[in-house]
């Protein structure tokens, strides 16, 4: 099929007798085609012109069948690499001339769509590009002057910007490029002399695209996105360029990268280059300052170019004037600055996918994005054909009757004053969905308060976080909203003395505040987390990018499970290993980063009631199981690559205590150990090898800090390592063989005890999974052997009374330790386990197990578990509300109703008779057990 027979639309001509001398011409029979010709040439007396000259390549173009845009870019740039520069300027000319005209025709006849108009365009700005580079380069070469280098192109980086990086070219724009110079091209004795070649090539290249000679030009070309432009040579170091964005890079320029595209010279330096400069654009927060820098962008372009006035169509900029094709693009690029370090998926160029992706990540609604995707098309072939009526580069609706009605025409309308005001309505519209996004919001009026909040409020000017100037702008901003929704609050004294608290722990606060001015449903989160859970508040203070998370779309979301929660944390990690700017360190950043913001929905869903306290504590434990699973194997091969290999099969992680029994709460620790199989070898043979046992001990050493290290992104876990054999005494890593004989041979009860709750929750090595099974085999033998020891009991007697001497209950409420209190249900459990030799790890699994096997009768587990369910209610819910025991005199209202809510309790006095109730029943069972046997015998 050729371009005639897929003509779809026609321009109606203003100058029919212009638009039929070209057609004669061309000497075209009647048809599509022809009418095509002629209502373009009666139109544009710049496309005219170039119909008549190019009237047989044309004619024949007209009738190919593999009219498509690479192919005539391809064609009509062919051989051009061998041509010296003189020969390149016309033969690049001619080629343009013909790209553009067949590219409007292909345009106005609906034969193309939008991204294969502009990237016609774009193809050809790349390919002269580059020819115009490597030319001159080659002339820099042949006269001697550019040291020799094994680089591409002589290490010379072109990177396409704006619309040429995302390939999105007008039909008459010029092209924004930034050209650099690969440092490491070159010795360092050299880079003088080679830079100094380079920018003598580039400014001559530029020559060559520019100039406007007896042919015309090819692209005017801007240079200005440089790095520091006004002082710094058209072409720069990749290196200086790197050390600028670093130090002083401003958003206009974080947003002209995300565009940015090597389109030149060497390709590969030019994508290390951007991976490198990834950090600088894609910020590692949700940077909803952006918003007031995009904001203020906008309002000083419209200043300069003097578009502030009331929007008509007669002179409309439909560029940079409201409802323009800036908005749209800047209305889909901050987005992608907000977002697009947490999602890569949202890293894209064109403006069109960058639509489409936010809205597929639920961060636009789709019908908006439809429909500023169809105001962005229809604008684009406006601007497109504002140029090429004289190849002018204007983005302006003619001001005249005459010249509006030229436009109308090559748009296909009959009807210019229905054009006009269908123009005039979609400019409004976008004007509409983009104006609010930008807008900062009015500053409210405040509320009064009493004085005890009046004096909490006078602190906070003097907080880190109001320290800044703009901090402060932003703040009076959403103060006043802020103070509003507190005196809504159930408790507004309490609410705000935990917001204070939250607001001093900020080390500062304009990408916060600004996230709480484009987000108000955020305030209304920190409001409800302030007056009800201190404790989440301290969370969100000492890390407040968890509250990034809330926007990302899946907030509420189905729970993914530990296996998809392992799967998400693992892509990030081997992301963050394989990118340029990568590494070891950033990995584990990046997993305290991914557990805090998993740790907090967690504990939001619990408080907004999406959850149970026995459901949390299970989310609790699957995000230490992702994070245990996907950091040792990280860790064993970092170490790996200093001390070889590990020895033998491997090692394994196992949980303990809570972990092992998948009930964390919001401020647990972890119980770990480690046990390893050498399987006879007796060291590793890496540059520095270690003997197996101190290769093991020092690569849990190594995992230990891994998880519990503080660092700037915070900490994982605190981890507890006593319930190895030996306890403190002992390795911090245990063979597989010394695992056994101890618990086989020299274990106390309690050990055996806490073994009934071990699972395996990671493991390193080419045998590591064998030796999981094994450990688990050997688990549950060692089970089946010491579970009929007739000390059990006695022992587990002799243990509850220690531990009652040694540390009594933390006040009236606390759930955790005392008579007949969780750690009470779950060593009596602990002990069902064991003397039934079952594998199951949970309290109200053991307890099913123990009656089972006949030794609990089933009143007795059901009411075990039941007590077991309301006092971890209590307990779970209680940390989240605080980091110390629950005191009902020390919450507020909303604190107390979320844990009446969750013991299923009607007032406070209900549930502490119901709490002493549930104790005392717990510790009646308990001890009638203990009581059916001998007096304990004692045991160290």
């Amino acid at each position: 099929m050729s371009l005639a027979d897929d003509i779809t639309r026609l321009p109606i001509p203003l100058d029919p007798q212009r638009g039929q001398i070209a057609l004669d011409t061309l000497g075209l029979a009647p048809g599509a085609a022809a009418d095509l010709i002629r209502g373009t040439a009666g139109c544009s007396p710049y496309l005219a012109g170039l119909i008549e000259r190019e009237a047989e390549w044309l004619a024949a173009t007209l009738m190919r069948s593999d009219l498509f845009p690479a192919a005539i870019v391809g064609d009509e740039t062919a051989d051009f690499a061998d041509l010296s520069p003189d020969a390149l300027s016309p033969a690049l000319r001619r080629a343009k001339g013909r790209v553009a005209l067949i590219t409007a025709l292909a345009d106005l006849g609906g034969v193309w769509t939008l991204e294969q108009v502009t990237g016609a365009l774009t193809d050809l700005a790349d390919r002269a590009t580059d020819l115009a580079l490597r030319a001159h380069i080659g002339t820099e070469i042949a006269r001697g002057k550019l040291p020799p280098t094994q680089a591409d192109a002589g290490g010379i980086i072109a990177l396409a910007m704006g619309k040429m990086g995302a390939a999105e070219l007008n039909y008459s724009s010029d092209i924004d490029l930034i050209i650099l110079c690969d440092d490491s091209a070159y010795d360092p004795a050299d880079q003088h002399e080679a830079r100094a070649a380079l920018i003598r090539a580039v400014r001559k290249a530029v020559g060559t695209l520019s100039d406007n000679t007896a042919q015309g030009y090819v692209f005017r070309t801007d240079l200005r996105l440089r790095p520091d432009a006004s002082v710094t040579p058209v072409c720069i170091s990749a290196s200086a360029a790197l050390g600028y964005y670093e130090a002083e890079g401003r958003t206009r320029e974080r947003s002209a990268y995300i565009k940015a595209r090597p389109c030149a010279g060497d390709l590969a330096a030019g994508q290390r280059f951007l991976d490198e400069l990834r950090p600088f654009v894609w910020r590692r927060h949700l940077d909803f300052a952006t918003i007031e820098d995009a904001h203020d962008m906008r309002r000083r372009i419209r200043e300069h170019k003097g578009l502030q006035g009331r929007l008509t169509v007669p002179g409309h900029n439909m560029k940079l004037g409201p409802g323009g094709i800036r908005e749209i693009e800047f209305f889909t690029q901050t987005r992608q600055l907000i977002a697009g370090r947490r999602d890569p998926d949202l890293r894209v160029r064109g403006t069109v996918e960058g639509l489409a992706r936010l809205a597929e990540k639920g961060w636009i609604p789709p019908e908006v994005a439809t429909e500023l995707t169809q105001h962005y098309r229809l604008h684009r072939e406006v601007e497109h054909r504002v140029q090429m009526v004289n190849d002018a580069q204007t983005h302006s609706i003619p001001a005249n009757p005459e010249g509006i009605d030229t436009i109308a025409r090559l748009m296909g309308a009959a009807d210019t004053a229905a054009w006009q005001g269908d123009l005039q309505a979609r400019l409004e519209r976008v004007e509409t969905l983009t104006s609010d996004f930008f807008a900062p919001s009015e500053r409210q009026q405040r509320p009064d308060l009493p004085p005890e909040a009046e004096a909490i409020a006078a602190r906070w000017p003097d907080y880190p976080a109001l320290r800044s100037q703009r901090a402060q702008q932003i703040f009076g901003r959403i103060g006043s909203d802020l103070l509003t929704r507190m005196t809504r609050a159930a408790d507004p004294l309490n609410a705000l003395s935990h917001f204070d608290a939250f607001l001093a722990g900020l080390p500062a606060g304009v990408q916060l505040f600004s996230l709480f001015e484009a987000n108000p449903q955020l305030v209304d989160l920190i409001v409800d987390i302030c007056g009800t859970a201190p404790g989440l508040a301290s969370y969100s203070s000492r890390h407040p990018e968890v509250l990034d998370a809330v926007l990302g779309g899946s907030f509420f979301a189905e729970w993914p499970g530990p296996n998809g929660l392992r799967q998400m944390l693992q892509h990030q990690l081997d992301t963050v290993m394989a990118a340029a700017d990568g590494g070891y360190e950033r990995a584990l950043d990046t997993a305290r980063r991914w557990a805090h913001e998993w740790q907090f929905r967690t504990g939001v869903h619990h408080l907004r009631a999406l959850i149970g306290a026995d459901e949390a504590g299970q989310q609790y434990a699957d995000i230490a199981d992702a994070v245990l699973g996907a950091l040792f194997p990280l860790v064993a091969g970092e170490f790996a690559r200093r001390h070889g290999a590990a020895p033998g099969r491997g090692a394994v992680l196992i949980g303990m205590g809570s972990l092992g029994a998948r009930l964390l709460n919001a401020g647990s620790d972890l119980d770990l150990i480690v046990i390893y199989d050498s399987a006879g070898q007796e060291s590793s043979d890496g540059q520095k090898p270690l003997a197996a046992r101190p290769y093991y001990a020092r690569l849990t050493q190594a995992m230990i800090t891994a998880v519990s290290a503080p660092t700037a992104a915070g900490r994982l876990f605190e981890v507890d390592m006593r319930l190895r054999p030996s306890g403190r005494q002992g390795p911090v890593a245990t063979s597989v063989q010394s695992f056994r004989d101890y618990q086989m041979t020299e274990a106390w009860t309690r050990e055996h005890l806490a073994l009934t709750r071990a699972r395996i929750v990671a493991s390193c090595g080419d045998g590591g999974a064998d030796l999981a099974r094994d450990v688990e085999a050997l688990r549950i033998k060692v089970l089946g052997a010491r579970g009929q020891d007739e000390r059990v009991l006695p022992d587990l007697a002799e243990m509850r009374a220690r531990i009652f001497a040694a540390k009594g209950s933390d006040g009236k409420w606390d759930a955790g330790t005392g008579r007949g209190r969780l750690q009470d249900i779950e060593l009596f459990a602990q002990s069902l386990a064991l003397r039934a030799a079952s594998p199951v790890r949970g309290a109200a699994a053991q307890l099913r197990a123990g009656q089972r096997a006949g030794l609990i009768s089933a009143e007795d587990a059901r009411n075990l578990a039941s007590a077991h369910r309301l006092l971890w209610n209590i307990h779970g819910t209680g940390r989240l509300l605080g980091e110390k025991r629950v005191d009902f005199d020390d919450l507020g209202q909303a604190g107390r109703d979320f844990l009446l809510r969750e013991s299923g309790a009607d007032s406070v006095s209900d549930l502490a008779k119901a709490f002493d109730d549930t104790v005392e029943k717990s510790a009646a069972i308990i001890e009638k057990a203990l009581g059916q046997v001998a007096e304990p015998a004692g045991q160290p």
